[in-house]
């Protein structure tokens, strides 16, 4: 399934549209494709605050647009710039919820230049349904992005 993605992620950036067109296009994409996958998501540095802002999406609106460092999955990963998978959100003290249906969240940072500049967020209602295929295509995802930022 990831293998056949790839070439859609990559033709989805060489195209012609604007960036935040492209990442609407690649969350839609992974949404529509990805079984496990139910809100996909980019969140970006705000400017020089400590905080993340949400982009891009495809999913149930949430009420999390702005997320401060440190805070909740996407909060830590922008501070560990690691990917944070969470098997079990119910099993996390520092989990913000954004729906009642989800059960499992992987976020991977987005480096540009070396600097983390922001990340993708998949939330599923699958429990634990993340593997390192998981990781290492958003990881590929990430790096395609990276080019039109």
């Amino acid at each position: 399934m990831f293998k056949a993605l790839r070439p859609q992620i990559s033709s989805i950036i060489d195209s012609n549209k604007t960036s935040d067109a492209k990442m609407q296009d690649i969350c839609e994409l992974l949404k529509a494709n990805v079984p496990h996958y139910d809100w996909v998501g980019f969140y970006f540095k705000n400017g020089d605050k400590r905080e993340l802002k949400l982009g891009s999406y495809a999913g149930v609106p949430t009420d999390h647009t702005i997320i401060p460092f440190g805070k909740g999955i996407c909060g830590q990963v922008a501070e560990s710039n690691e990917n944070f998978v969470v098997p079990d959100v119910q099993a996390q003290d520092n989990y913000i919820a954004c729906s009642i249906t989800v059960k499992a969240e992987i976020v991977v940072p987005l480096f540009v230049n070396g600097e983390n500049i922001g990340q993708i967020d998949i939330d599923s209602n699958t429990p634990d349904p993340f593997t390192e295929a998981d990781e290492t295509f958003l990881e590929f995802v990430n790096f395609e992005v990276a080019k039109i930022l």
